[in-house]
């Protein structure tokens, strides 16, 4: 960004909460760590012999026409070779079937040898509450589209104010529910279609219907097919122009989805239809079947996607809401040079590549590319989640932000949580917090401004915790409140009585980082350290450094701590200068760098 743009991807080494386990060396076997996962991955298909550069998504017996929530055949595009073929994936079928092989056992949550599937169903409460006037309501039409746990179909209203409108109908049959896991996901995928449709990007939801057979999803018919169709009839490789077109649309409902706490989980080009056959038609996410709540405080641990889009941090159980950026980077690498930045032909090798190898920009057409789009990628592509941008940043790179003028910007709640964790932070911190925000290149400095300006600052140019309240409430769904992202503002109870004007509230969002990802780092941060030695450091024994840092005062902790403060003047050193800018809390990072 700026003058500065970003190293390559980091090793998986640094990414935090790694398992201890080795990644196993036979590709056709599963992780370790994944051993014991309840893993919802999807599932995973052999390629096509028309189309050896890509796989089809699992859907089988489709049509020509595609709907919201369902996937079209891709076989009638035609075969165009890219600059580099699509390995196709692991012909193995889902995670756990896999496990189960292995292990010669079958989990507890799947029918048992020897009993039937009604038998395993038996206290499973499977009525949801939704409307049973299926039928006098709908008419149902043909198939159009089918999936591992339903199918779709087109349908037309017929009575009331949608009369004759034509929808897609995602049928589930409550006999696929064999869980209470699975009859759970049904409700949140309702519940979040229903709570944030309106978006322009996401699948519009109409409403919800039951059976005694079946549960219906009522939806808008998207009949311009899938982006998957469409990659694979440019050959697999779009412009520049092109390309950002695409990402800024799924960027943006994304980063509507992260403000309501939801992450998809499934980013992939098959879960994005066009409304229509246009060529400049609109985008639209579908598919929010393996989407969650995420709390702002809090992290998923369970294995779900596909397995050539799944962040690392999704397999080291451990993620939040950049697990979804790591896919639309995935999409974005695939956008604009035609190949995977990660594949094999096993899941597990799959999985190896996403933790370990990092995506080639060697290769043409990369080197032809400007600078500008390979740094976005790359910073989408992180490894550690923590460098990675979010959706929002990304809507503001100088690669996307010089595509469209006066482009509306979302809110970003990685800002509520920097936020969250400046008001708790020592004097000390603060103080080398706010000489950091002093060395901010030229871009990072106009995101933060247009979040200032979001949040509707007083006359005076400061923003309270009202101001951050009814800047929120504009953008709020019913899905805040599953995502107890209301609760986590009250924790910002700091500015109830004092604002935060623009230098402070730089000091206060920035990301530590994503800011020493960038080329720059050293000399910013030495910049910095002098900043703060002028302004901010002060003489402190390492009694009161352990105490601010909350790691407690045994001798271990004294040892680490030494080199944190100079012998000449008991101030703080520059080493001491970087680890508080981290924010270390606990004694097991102080012994690690960064």
């Amino acid at each position: 960004m700026g003058g500065c743009t970003s190293k390559p991807s980091t090793s998986v080494k640094h990414i935090p909460h790694a398992p201890s386990e080795a990644i196993p060396q036979n590709v056709d076997s599963t992780p370790a760590h994944l051993e014991n996962s309840p893993a919802r991955t999807s599932t995973a298909v052999k390629a096509s012999p028309l189309l050896p550069f890509y796989t089809p998504s699992p859907a089988k017996h489709r049509r020509n026409k595609s709907v919201g929530g369902e996937s079209k055949s891709v076989t009638s595009i035609p075969l165009r070779q890219l600059v580099r073929a699509f390995h196709p994936p692991s012909p193995a079928k889902h995670i756990r079937d896999v496990l189960r092989r292995r292990k010669g056992k079958k989990e507890a949550t799947l029918p048992a040898e020897g009993k039937s599937e009604e038998e395993e169903e038996v206290g499973l409460d499977k009525r949801f509450g939704y409307s049973k006037e299926f039928e006098s309501r709908m008419e149902l039409g043909e198939e159009i589209g089918r999936g591992h746990f339903g199918y779709t179909c087109s349908a037309k209203f017929k009575k009331g104010e949608l009369k004759d409108l034509e929808v897609a109908v995602k049928v589930i049959p409550k006999s696929k529910m064999t869980t209470a896991i699975s009859i759970e996901d049904v409700r949140r995928e309702v519940k979040i279609l229903r709570a944030l449709s309106g978006h322009n990007n996401l699948v519009q939801f109409y409403d919800a219907f039951e059976d005694n057979d079946n549960v219906y999803i009522a939806m808008e018919l998207c009949g311009g097919g899938e982006l998957l169709d469409r990659i694979l009839a440019r050959g697999g490789k779009y412009s520049e122009d092109d390309a950002k077109e695409v990402l800024i649309q799924i960027l943006n409902v994304v980063a509507f989805c992260h403000l309501q706490g939801v992450v998809h989980r499934d980013l992939k080009p098959e879960n994005f239809l066009y409304t229509c056959k246009e060529e400049n038609s609109q985008l639209k996410v579908i598919d929010f079947g393996l989407s969650d709540f995420v709390r702002p405080h809090e992290r998923l641990n369970d294995i779900v996607g596909s397995a050539y889009y799944v962040a690392p941090e999704v397999l080291h159980r451990s993620y939040t809401t950049e697990a979804d950026v790591w896919s639309i980077g995935v999409i974005a690498y695939i956008l604009l040079c035609g190949s995977r930045p990660f594949w094999a032909r096993t899941e597990s090798g799959i999985f190896r590549a996403v933790l370990k190898a990092d995506p080639s920009f060697d290769e043409p057409p990369w080197p032809s590319l400007s600078l500008e789009a390979k740094d976005f990628v790359k910073r989408l592509l992180y490894k550690d989640p923590r460098k990675r941008m979010t959706a929002s940043q990304a809507l503001m790179h100088p690669w996307i932000a010089g595509c469209k003028k006066n482009m509306s910007i979302p809110f970003d709640i990685l800002i509520f949580k920097q936020i969250k964790a400046y008001l708790k932070s020592s004097s000390l911190r603060k103080a080398a917090l706010m000489a950091l925000s002093k060395t901010l290149i030229t871009d990072e400095v106009l995101y933060l401004k247009a979040q200032f300006a979001l949040l509707a600052p007083n006359i005076n140019g400061l923003i309270t915790l009202d101001n951050i309240t009814s800047a929120l409430a504009i953008n709020a769904t019913e899905v805040m409140k599953e995502s107890r992202i209301p609760d986590f503002l009250a924790l910002l109870n700091g500015l109830e009585c004092k604002g935060m004007d623009f230098e402070e509230f730089c000091a206060a969002s920035i990301s530590v980082h994503q800011h020493e990802s960038l080329d720059c780092w050293e000399q910013s941060v030495r910049h910095a350290y002098e900043l703060f030695d002028m302004n901010g450091n002060r003489v402190i024994i390492i009694e009161e450094l352990a105490s601010e840092l909350g790691v407690g005062s045994s001798i271990p902790v004294h040892t680490i701590l030494h080199d944190w403060i100079r012998h000449t003047d008991g101030k703080l050193s520059f080493l001491g200068f970087v680890k508080l800018l981290h924010g270390v809390s606990t004694l097991q990072p102080l012994a690690k760098t960064g």
